[in-house]
């Protein structure tokens, strides 16, 4: 499992990485001391799992997660304990306070294992079509819907918002749960909120942002990250 270590401290780097040295299972993949550097690294090393401090120089933690277009698991590791709340919200395997103990941590990697072979099982199934029926529930209400109508998925905290019609169910899988599962030729992650159905755009205009501006078939508009545009732009042409 690929570790990026994400912290302003040496010296919390340091203890971290004495603790992780136990674990025969772990590759420190690299080490950032900011929201910048671990932008980069993580585009760069891929890493199964972030270990990621709040309080960083510039951004924080969360405002890097929010320039991610699709983020690994986080464990987050800092100081302070009142963020639990918003560090859950942002599906967060685990949140440590540091000093960190070494059970604690012992018990968050088991989470992390455990996602990780779970996110490698569904890599290996069968990826779903335009054609393929699934089952959707959103409280009392459910629907069999054909992939081919479902034309977005957006993210709402831990859960998934897919459009049909002029149904909006929310369901208990997040983004990335979604991404992939579905195929990637047919459904496309513009950004870190959005997967669209690439049948139901019906005009491409670029955006203010330096991304592009996708209209709907149904006159909806959602806006392609500047880091997907390229990756959007290479899927659709020639």
């Amino acid at each position: 499992m690929k570790v990026l270590l994400i912290e302003d401290s040496r010296l919390a780097r340091a203890e971290m990485k004495r603790l992780l040295s136990s674990e025969t299972d772990i590759q420190i993949c690299g080490e950032a001391e900011n929201a910048d550097q671990a932008e980069t690294l993580i585009a760069s090393t891929e890493p199964d799992l972030l270990f990621l401090d709040i309080n960083l120089p510039g951004r924080d933690g969360f405002e890097l997660l929010a320039a991610l277009d699709s983020a690994p698991p986080v464990i987050f590791c800092t100081a302070y304990s009142q963020h639990a709340v918003r560090a859950f919200e942002q599906n967060a395997l685990d949140y440590l306070v540091k000093p960190v103990e070494p059970s604690r941590l012992s018990r968050a990697l088991d989470k992390a294992r455990q996602s990780l072979e779970s996110e490698r099982g569904i890599k290996k199934q069968v990826k779903l079509g335009l054609h393929d029926r699934v089952f959707v529930r959103d409280g009392e209400r459910c629907w069999f819907v054909t992939l081919k109508d479902v034309r977005l998925f957006e993210v709402e905290g831990n859960y998934s918002r897919l459009y049909f019609g002029s149904e909006r169910p929310l369901v208990p899988k997040s983004l990335n749960h979604l991404e992939s599962r579905l195929d990637p030729q047919l459904f496309f992650r513009i950004s870190r909120r959005h997967i669209v159905n690439l049948q139901w755009i019906a005009a491409i205009t670029p955006s203010v942002s330096g991304g592009l501006q996708l209209t709907l078939k149904c006159g909806e508009e959602v806006e392609v990250s500047r880091r997907q545009a390229s990756l959007f732009r290479e899927a659709l042409s020639l």
